[in-house]
């Protein structure tokens, strides 16, 4: 098995970290103080904080948990620990960042909290792991139901949304709507609008080393194309595969690991159906 090269893992690091510090000045420079909330479990954290007392740090990592242990199932054991480093290093600077208010508009609290935190969360994806379990959830939700893991989200969060109405008032759960809608537009824009799904082309010397690779490193099926050079003529295989968009990084560092010059296609699946789309076992 391939090891990550130590620039890879630094860069991981460093954008899990400046993930880490945006998020936190989304939520105690912006967001916290005007009793704003956003969507997914970091949202769910902070009603629950504002409507019982209990501490937010500690109702994120708890609730963030299971979907953690989920996560070290469905993905990868390196996401799981990296989401485990992000979400206990949120915990801690909410606990220990002494940071004012920045402005009491509400207007503006809901826009800029909502880009710092959707930055934060954002950065922590393409650091590998996540801030916020709400897209493991959907995840796993929609692989026992019919609905897509978009409809999963929107769900959740018309759930939410209609609690803090009820809890926080009218006026500032509609803030918080913009303010989830503005982390949501951020985070598309820091992935570089990557959807649930991303089907991947890859066109490579070394396709069944590849291929290998991606059956039992990432635990994805991969259908092969026979196709055929323009310029030489010479045949060759044509791989072609679906992963999450937690999984697309992964992919990208394997296949440059095994073959630098590889040619890679890559665009947004709004969802899937059928076929081997959920993960294969892993060999061990």
């Amino acid at each position: 098995m391939k090891v990550k090269r130590p620039w890879g893992r630094f860069r991981d690091i460093v954008l899990i970290l400046i993930g880490i510090g945006s998020a936190a000045v989304g939520l105690k420079g912006f967001l916290i103080p005007n009793h704003f909330i956003d969507g997914g479990v970091t949202g769910l954290s902070m009603l629950l904080s504002r409507s019982t007392g209990i501490p937010l740090p500690l109702l994120i990592l708890v609730i963030n948990l299971p979907f953690l242990l989920a996560g070290y199932k469905q993905v990868a054991k390196s996401f799981a620990i990296k989401s485990l480093f992000a979400v206990l290093g949120l915990a801690t600077l909410l606990i220990f960042l002494d940071f004012p208010s920045i402005t009491d508009d509400k207007l503006l609290t809901a826009v800029f909290g909502g880009f710092f935190l959707g930055a934060g969360i954002g950065l922590s994806i393409r650091g590998g792991g996540v801030l916020d379990g709400t897209e493991v959830m959907a995840l796993l939700l929609s692989k026992r139901t019919s609905l897509t893991i978009g409809d999963v989200i929107l769900l959740i969060n018309l759930i939410l949304f209609m609690g803090a109405a009820f809890l926080l008032g009218v006026e500032p759960a509609m803030y918080s709507v913009l303010t989830y809608l503005t982390a949501s537009k951020t985070i598309d824009f820091i992935i570089h609008g990557i959807e649930e799904y991303t089907g991947v082309t890859i066109v490579s010397v070394h396709s069944q080393t590849i291929r290998q690779a991606i059956l039992t490193q990432l635990g994805r099926a991969v259908t092969i194309y026979k196709g055929q050079r323009g310029f030489s003529g010479d045949e060759v295989d044509i791989l072609y595969c679906v992963v999450t968009r937690l999984e697309v990084q992964r992919l990208k560092v394997l296949i440059s690991e095994l073959d630098p010059s590889a040619f890679l296609i890559m665009h947004s699946i709004n969802d899937t159906s059928g076929g081997m789309i959920k993960k294969r076992p892993l060999s061990h």
